[in-house]
């Protein structure tokens, strides 16, 4: 499969911080030494930065304030990435087996003057994907995350941190994340959050006082 133009152009934004190929997770050479599965751009540890990619199609939470007390798996994709059609329905099972305990962000690199969103539609629809389908348009989400090649799973605990990164998909991969997805939810959940301009609790009356002059 010949690679698209916006392969190229996202390739030039990983280029520039890893000195690493794309392609070896969407059908080109394999490196001579692919990066460990927890190679991430050193997010591992760190909050995840915020999504602000348009929204294409599916069910669940938009970003990731909206996937709040989730474990979220943010999933970098594209139509040009012949493993992607291989994880997005391992995915699926995934959303499935954990309910609501779990959300998929998967974020396409393509580039707007490459594939329309009606292609990026067809795609999930194709691999028969319920979850969130974001589009990077603008390729902020990529400069923040830098994943190392497509696709590349970023898993997101219930605080907002990332814990872990699976660097391309291997058959077999969705198992890992699994148990990982599983250990995460077994942990503490964060404290839930103060509402907004909430009212100070009332205060309590003063005890009554048994100083000169009171009443016997």
């Amino acid at each position: 499969m010949s690679r698209s133009p916006s392969f190229a152009r996202v390739a030039a934004v990983l280029f520039a911080s890893f000195a690493l190929s794309l392609p070896a997770g969407c059908g080109g050479a394999a490196p001579a030494a692919p990066p460990a599965p927890e190679a991430g751009g050193g997010l591992v540890g760190a909050a995840a930065p915020e999504l602000a990619a348009e929204v294409v199609s599916g069910e669940g939470p938009s970003t990731l304030k909206e996937a709040g007390g989730k474990v979220v798996l943010v999933d970098f994709w594209a139509t040009y990435c012949h493993p992607c059609r291989k994880s997005f329905p391992k995915y699926q099972e995934l959303v499935e087996r954990f309910g609501g305990g779990l959300a998929v962000l998967a974020v396409a690199l393509d580039a707007p003057e490459d594939v329309s969103k009606e292609q990026l539609v067809a795609f999930a629809d194709e691999a028969g994907v319920k979850f969130k389908i974001l589009w990077d348009k603008d390729q902020s989400a990529v400069k923040s995350y830098n994943p190392r090649r497509m696709p590349t799973a970023f898993i997101v605990d219930r605080r907002g941190v990332v814990r872990h990164v699976h660097a391309g998909y291997e058959d077999g991969e969705e198992e890992k994340i699994a148990r990982e997805i599983e250990a995460l939810l077994g942990e503490a959940a964060p404290p839930p959050a103060a509402a907004p301009n909430a009212a100070p609790p009332p205060a309590e009356a003063p005890a009554p006082s048994d100083g000169p002059g009171s009443s016997p």
